[in-house]
């Protein structure tokens, strides 16, 4: 019987050169094949599970309540998401099929026909009205949550499409697939913007950075790639992993990456120092996927290995700060060395650095507004221009005439 484990995250802001390491708080027995996809519900109350054994899992985070299991897809569930409000879960299928489903006893359900081949990935829009899916037959489509009415497609690739996101702010939609690029779309325009190549490999997943202002990707080559959407440029490149990477799942506070391979591990990444933090072994076969809490104290993973015990002792995690590859890597941050003699951050020291990185948190929050805002000012730009337009040849028209 397949397990779903569940990881308590002690800091990623500890100041010292020892952090602790994430210890498991519980793992979940009920798939009895491969967990595809995962996902929290946002007020941490659920957590839903899709997997190879065509059933959706909701499992409470109360210990004593038990967990529903949905029956209805006629084949694999390859991804669940819950609906920004927890009110819904949406979930996609090897049978061709979407189903929204009411996250309790009852079980309730409602299905459409979305593609023509496998349905990789189900995402919902920030606003909880729309959803994007992708699908084998090559194609990404979007649709209304209600009455599940099909909008537009987008039809650029020339191969399997793995997974479909939208931004945060809902503009822009990023996808991946076999044919080896990752494609990234303006919703409004329906128009590819621009396509990022892998070269020794394909994505098995991509997301969006917290910003909006980065995507990643985990691929097929065993390595982790970090892009600016803005510049295009590669600003990082993580090999570390022995194996294919399956999943990854960005921290909300956007610092950290985490991701999970075939080679059974589950990894921590350091966005800002560019560095590995943890390595955790928790799986005993491919780990295939793996998510953060919309708090991210907590993070839950799934694989592939069929076990029983207990096996998340913290002990058999191991702690890594090795560097990793880089290109294009911006400047990491100093790294703290002074110390008491009892290992600890001196209270003086402590307190400084505290009052640096509230600063540095406005600083982000301030930009990211003032980067909103500049975006709001050349949409509003470009349709004063196009408005002018318009007037400058009707006006000509009727000169014309």
């Amino acid at each position: 019987m397949t397990t779903v484990l569940l990881w308590l995250l002690q800091s990623l802001y500890v100041l010292s050169p020892i952090q602790p390491d994430p210890t498991l708080e519980r793992h979940f027995k009920g798939h009895r094949d491969t967990v595809t996809s995962l996902d929290f519900s946002y007020n941490m109350k659920q957590i839903a599970t899709g997997s190879m054994d065509s059933c959706v899992m909701i499992w409470n985070m109360k210990p004593q309540m038990r967990a529903y299991r949905f029956n209805g897809h006629k084949d694999a569930v390859l991804s669940v998401q819950f609906s920004p409000s927890g009110h819904l879960v949406a979930s996609s299928s090897r049978d061709k099929t979407v189903r929204l489903w009411v996250p309790s006893m009852k079980a309730e359900s409602t299905f459409f026909r979305a593609h023509t081949g496998s349905v990789r990935s189900v995402n919902f829009a920030g606003d909880g009205q729309t959803l994007v899916t992708a699908s084998d037959d090559k194609t990404i489509k979007v649709w209304t949550v209600h009455r599940q009415k099909f909008l537009f497609s987008l039809n650029q690739h020339i191969n399997w499409v793995r997974c479909a996101k939208f931004s945060p702010d809902d503009h822009l939609i990023v996808s991946c697939s076999d044919d080896r690029t990752i494609k990234l779309w303006d919703k409004n325009s329906r128009e590819c913007i621009h396509s990022f190549y892998e070269h020794a490999g394909y994505a098995n997943y991509v997301d969006f950075h917290p910003s909006g202002t980065c995507i990643a990707a985990a691929s097929t080559d065993n390595s982790v790639k970090v892009w600016d959407i803005r510049s295009h440029k590669m600003l990082q490149h993580y090999k570390v992993h022995s194996g294919v990477v399956n999943n990854l799942s960005f921290h909300p506070a956007g610092n950290f990456l985490i991701t999970v391979s075939n080679d059974s591990t589950t990894k921590i990444l350091d966005l800002v120092e560019g560095k590995m933090l943890f390595t955790l072994h928790g799986h005993k076969g491919p780990a295939t996927c793996v998510a953060f809490s919309r708090a991210g104290d907590y993070f839950a993973s799934g694989g592939s290995d069929e076990q029983y015990g207990s096996y998340g002792n913290p002990s058999t995690s191991s702690f890594s700060t090795q560097p990793v590859q880089t290109q294009d890597l911006p400047q990491p941050l100093p790294q703290v060395h002074a110390q008491s003699s009892d290992g600890s951050v001196p209270p003086g020291l402590a307190s400084t650095l505290e009052h640096i990185i509230s600063q540095l948190d406005i600083l982000t929050k301030t930009v990211s507004i003032l980067e909103q805002r500049l975006t709001l000012t050349e949409n509003k730009l470009k349709e004063c221009l196009e408005n002018q337009v318009r007037i400058g040849l009707h006006l000509q028209r009727r000169e014309e005439t």
